[in-house]
């Protein structure tokens, strides 16, 4: 007996059984036993209880409380008051409403004023959904783009960094996009150590995940130290999945600064003035060829600020009354506060004071300012390529490296 036939056969004997006394109903579970081959408790729920109807049961849906009459007045307040979220205007619709139509400021009726008045915020954003469409307003509030990697990368602020701890580096992005950041151009990456000041930095084309992880790599090798904490800021271009598993694989901490809070990355916006702005200005870099010769100009400007250019660090502050004055150490180079601190292995410390004593500053002088000159000699052609002919050799257009300089 197959299933569908079974089902039939208990339905024609269920009302028999029901009917029946505890005799009859101890003889037609045998014989059903016998024939269904099923479990005698199974028999028993089976035959005892009416099967329930099949498909879903209509559900009585609600009356609608807050009609489509209710949405031209409360269009009304919300465009008055400034198109506030429905949070805000919840209160204001209590408070105001009175007297919106005590002043011919909102025509409706009794009992439309009165569900305006008990409206919930939820109820105002789903029925000012549609205006909010046609009107093309846009969301004041941007969801997180990651939710759930911010919740793993720890907040640090400037105060909990141990400034005697070698390997901390704080990193962000500076644009080379020139007045206008339409289409794809260079960035710089850059990264500086807190406790010595060491930096370095690396020229890519765009922000993309890909390309950061590349520049990261490289950093890396070049430094003279081991690398234990990046902290950069809440770019996506940073913060994301890829460098949060190359972090991860290679034993590298990751803490984020606070959203719109940049004194937290007080490190590297220093430096992004004073070893990348002061040195290639506010020009847009947009072609790989430029991208090189930046590459090559960060080399050997990190030499030359790392091992020659003494910087100043702050050692305490001291209230005098309702002042505030600040002491600092002798100024000292971040290969001398590096050797000073003591954190290198013996092996590393030989390798960074060769590396010292092959490095001539003149000659690394010579060399920023041949590639920087290089550099802005790709930008004018690539501006004069963009002119229209009669105007590429135009007296306005040059611009030297006289000008340059004396820009710096």
């Amino acid at each position: 007996m197959d299933m569908h036939s079974r089902e039939q056969y208990l339905a024609a004997l269920r009302e028999e059984y029901l009917r029946g006394d505890k005799k009859r109903k101890t003889r037609l579970l045998n014989e059903a036993r016998k024939r269904t081959k099923l479990n005698r408790k199974v028999l028993i729920r089976k035959l005892a209880h009416v099967p329930a109807a099949k498909g879903k049961p209509k559900r009585r849906r609600r009356g609608a409380k807050y009609k489509v009459d209710l949405r031209a007045p409360l269009a009304r307040v919300w465009e008055l008051f400034d198109f506030p979220c429905g949070q805000r205007l919840a209160p204001i619709l209590r408070e105001q409403t009175e007297r919106l139509r005590a002043c011919g400021g909102l025509q409706c009726s009794e009992p439309v004023a009165g569900l305006l008045k008990e409206i919930s915020p939820k109820t105002i954003d789903r029925m000012l959904a549609r205006e909010r469409e046609v009107r093309c307003l846009k969301q004041h509030r941007q969801p997180p783009v990651h939710p759930l990697l911010y919740q793993r990368v720890p907040v640090k602020t400037a105060a909990e960094w141990d400034r005697q701890e070698v390997g901390n580096l704080q990193m962000d992005y500076v644009l080379h996009c020139g007045r206008s950041s339409a289409g794809e151009y260079v960035v710089t990456l850059s990264a500086t150590d807190i406790a010595t000041g060491w930096w370095e930095g690396r020229a890519q084309m765009g922000r993309s995940q890909k390309a950061t992880q590349e520049s990261l790599a490289q950093i890396r090798e070049r430094l003279p130290f081991r690398m234990r904490e990046v902290h950069p800021d809440n770019d996506s271009g940073i913060l994301n999945e890829l460098l949060w598993n190359y972090c991860r694989r290679r034993r590298i901490g990751m803490s984020r600064s606070r959203p719109y809070q940049k004194n937290d990355n007080a490190w590297v916006e220093q430096k992004n003035w004073t070893h990348v702005r002061k040195l290639v200005g506010y020009r847009r870099f947009a072609s790989a060829a430029q991208r090189e010769v930046l590459g090559e100009l960060y080399e050997a400007a990190a030499d030359f600020r790392n091992f020659f250019q003494p910087a100043m660090k702050l050692k305490e502050k001291v209230r005098e009354g309702g002042k505030v004055r600040r002491v600092y150490e002798e100024p000292r180079t971040p290969y001398q506060r590096l050797l000073e601190l003591g954190k290198l292995k013996p092996k590393e410390r030989r390798a960074l004071e060769e590396r010292y004593r092959g490095l001539n500053p003149v000659e690394l002088r010579r060399r920023i300012e041949q590639l920087r000159n290089q550099l802005f000699d790709l930008v004018e052609r690539a501006g004069e390529a963009a002119l229209p002919k009669h105007r590429r050799h135009g007296p306005n257009i040059h611009l030297g490296r006289n000008k340059a300089a004396a820009a710096k």
